[in-house]
């Protein structure tokens, strides 16, 4: 008999734990919105490698809910087939569902299946763990129900083998680059907490809750309500991965701040790219000097802009501008100070020679 939490308790839980859970979520919240701002890291577009698992991940999303969707993958379940209840004798139900076959005549698995249908319980247990379990185990029996759930175990872990294969591929650095590998451990944990909570429903399901069900609609057909919640889970499972791969690798979220090794090549990458910069501006200008057609040029670009500002600064308009600004709009103080500042970081002052000792006698 599955255990239940009443809603009372959870209340108490919730008054209990809130004071201490819910400022620890918002400050967990916040510190994860500003990791890009204090790793100072821009917002990019997504990066080519990371849209590839992206679009894997999604792939395999729409697949999922393809499959939870759409009743044509689902096995058919022969009460729902037949409009019967649980409790019909075996050869009414079977003589309906021949009818509804092609040339009336019932399938391998429907013969398989009409064997096992020897008592109430075997019909629960159909319930529970659907038509190809009840029908071909070759080592199960209504009177140890466990021994169904062993068999069905393969099955219904291998939705989330494959989808752990998938989400594994879309997160390793061969598809997904840098981006992905940081989200594999997330991306297992994901997959075996739900393949846990798919056994621990299938473990503790009561089957026996069917036994009063007296008409169509009351039953609970725990099979097929279970494949379409999986299906749903792996695909939710797939899109919160996406999400999270989608806003770290576009640095808007979960952004981790480069390291100091990864700082400091940075840094040295710049400064080299400054260097070589301005080895090509002194190339360029030894060049211009060299040469007697650029130098006369040069030469006299600067007499005539020489010219021209003396023209301008003789202009009375720009006179009487000029002596406003000097008198009452900037301080020629500070930028004093600030031009010695400068000139004392760019050029600093040599230092001071030593007064030669004299002796005397």
């Amino acid at each position: 008999m599955a255990t239940t939490i009443s809603w009372g308790t959870i209340k108490s839980l919730l008054i209990f734990f809130g004071p201490w859970l819910i400022p620890s979520a918002i400050r967990y919240y916040r510190s994860f919105r500003a990791a890009p701002q204090a790793a100072v890291l821009p917002i990019q577009p997504i990066p080519r490698k990371a849209f590839r698992a992206l679009a894997v991940l999604a792939g395999a999303a729409l697949v999922f809910v393809l499959r939870a969707a759409v009743p044509y993958f689902e096995p058919e379940n022969i009460f729902e087939r037949t409009q019967s209840r649980l409790q019909i004798p075996t050869d009414v139900l079977f003589n309906r569902l021949s009818s509804l076959r092609p040339g009336n005549v019932l399938t391998p698995d429907d013969d398989a299946l009409r064997v096992k249908f020897v008592n109430l319980e075997s019909r629960l247990l159909y319930l529970q763990f659907g038509p190809d379990v009840l029908a071909h185990c070759p080592f199960c029996t209504s009177d140890y129900p466990r021994s169904y759930l062993y068999y069905a175990l393969p099955a219904l872990l291998a939705p989330h083998l494959l989808n752990l294969i998938i989400t594994s591929l879309a997160t390793s650095s061969l598809v997904a680059g840098p981006h992905g590998p940081p989200w594999r451990t997330t991306a297992a944990v994901l997959a075996v907490a739900f393949a846990a909570a798919d056994i621990y429903a299938a473990t503790t399901y009561n089957h026996q809750g069917n036994a009063r069900a007296t008409r169509l609609a009351d039953l609970h057909p725990f099979f097929w309500l279970a494949q379409f919640a999986r299906h749903l889970a792996l695909a939710s499972q797939d899109i919160i991965l996406s999400a999270v791969l989608y806003l770290s690798s576009t640095n808007r979220w979960f952004v981790a701040p480069p390291g100091p090794a990864a700082r400091v090549e940075a840094v040295t990458r710049a400064l080299q790219s400054t260097k070589g910069r301005l080895a090509a501006v002194g190339i360029l200008k030894n060049a211009a000097v060299r040469d007697e057609a650029f130098r006369a040029r040069a030469a006299a670009y600067w007499a005539h802009e020489g010219a021209l500002m003396r023209e301008v600064m003789e202009d009375r308009e720009v006179v009487e501008g000029l002596n406003d600004a000097l008198a009452n709009r900037i301080d020629i103080a500070g930028i004093t100070r600030d031009a010695d500042v400068y000139s004392l970081h760019v050029l600093p002052s040599p230092p001071e020679a030593g007064v030669p000792e004299s002796t005397v006698g």
